[in-house]
């Protein structure tokens, strides 16, 4: 009796292993699948043709997605910092329903893949076998401009790295606005989407990720732009161009030699503040940054907001392009190099 009784048992451990392994297959197919439809609903067929993108699979890319490599959140999405090839690599991770689906972003992601240049930051990947597809950027130790003008961690930056950061900068988007078979507007430009490397080398980020959005979700309208940075005219028509872009690049400028932060407001923001300060005596001596604020440098301050205030113009028309910003501010930073050779 105990024997036929062990038997039993035993068959019965048997039926639920053998259940659970086709339970287990079962899932293992659906799963298989799912994240088949997830890749060509993504593109994955167009994107297995681009010469400049790699396709991770979703395995390689899970160990990177725990608490320890956050390093960031924004309307977009998570950003994790991790190494993939050897190679760090920043990974973002969109929020579900964020990005737009099908040949549309393929087409996108291969536009921002062909976009190569030392001012730009490089996208490397991405997966597609996810609901919202995650993208593979290069990794910039140095964090952001915004990092390290205003974080908790201030940066010395003296007047020779800030004219560098500004006219290299400038090079990133003259490329994106005339260099490129297909024009690119940034559309975010503003110290956060300027990255540096080792060496402070600035690239611009999240070029084009406004086009990667899908228009229509609700929470997608914070990502499109900065109300600190954004144009007034852009803010007016919905019409995004070149000059939106030089508008934003002009509060840049504000910032790098004021270290005071942009901020959106009707009476006094930093915008306001300079542009009345330069109406009134064409100085804006009182509103730079005490670090950079030598008697010897005063003309280069004065100019750089000269630079700034043409690109702040609510006359679009009398605002420089992005290529004539970037000329006069290599000028500027080749003349600041030689009065430093000479003084030495």
């Amino acid at each position: 009796m105990g024997l036929s009784t062990s038997a039993s048992e035993k068959g019965g451990i048997g039926g639920v292993f053998i259940i659970a392994a086709i339970s287990f297959l079962i899932l293992l197919r659906k799963e298989k699948k799912k994240t088949r439809q997830f890749y060509e609903k993504n593109g994955g067929h167009t994107l297995e043709k681009a010469k400049f993108i790699k396709l991770f699979e979703k395995e390689r890319l899970k160990p990177i997605f725990k608490s320890s490599n956050f390093i960031g959140k924004g309307g977009f999405g998570e950003v994790y910092k991790g190494i993939l090839d050897n190679e760090p690599v920043a990974v973002k991770k969109p929020i579900s329903g964020s990005v737009l689906e099908n040949e549309q972003f393929a087409n996108e992601v291969i536009i921002q893949s062909q976009v190569i240049h030392k001012n730009i930051v490089r996208l490397i990947g991405c997966c597609l076998e996810v609901e919202a597809p995650i993208l593979v950027y290069e990794f910039l130790c140095s964090g952001s401009l915004d990092d390290i003008l205003h974080g908790k961690n201030k940066v010395p930056l003296n007047l020779g790295v800030r004219l560098s950061i500004a006219a290299e900068s400038a090079d990133g988007l003259v490329y994106m606005h005339s260099k490129t078979n297909i024009k690119i507007l940034h559309g975010d430009v503003k110290p956060a989407n300027i990255l540096l490397d080792e060496k402070f080398v600035p690239k611009i980020s999240d070029f084009g990720i406004s086009r990667l959005i899908a228009r229509d979700k609700h929470h997608t309208g914070s990502i499109i732009g900065d109300m600190s940075y954004m144009d007034p005219v852009y803010l007016q028509t919905g019409r995004l161009t070149e000059k939106s872009d030089v508008y934003s690049f002009g509060v840049v400028i504000l910032e790098l030699i004021s270290r005071k932060k942009a901020t959106h407001s009707e009476g006094s923001s930093l915008v306001i503040n300079f542009l009345e300060a330069y109406k009134k005596e064409r100085k804006a001596t009182h509103l730079f940054d005490k670090e950079i604020i030598a008697t010897e440098d005063l003309e280069v301050l004065d100019s750089l907001t000269g630079i700034a205030v043409e690109c702040l113009s609510l006359d679009v028309d009398q605002r420089p392009s992005m290529t004539d910003v970037f000329n006069r501010l290599f000028i500027l930073n080749q003349s600041h190099k030689s009065q430093l050779v000479c003084e030495l």
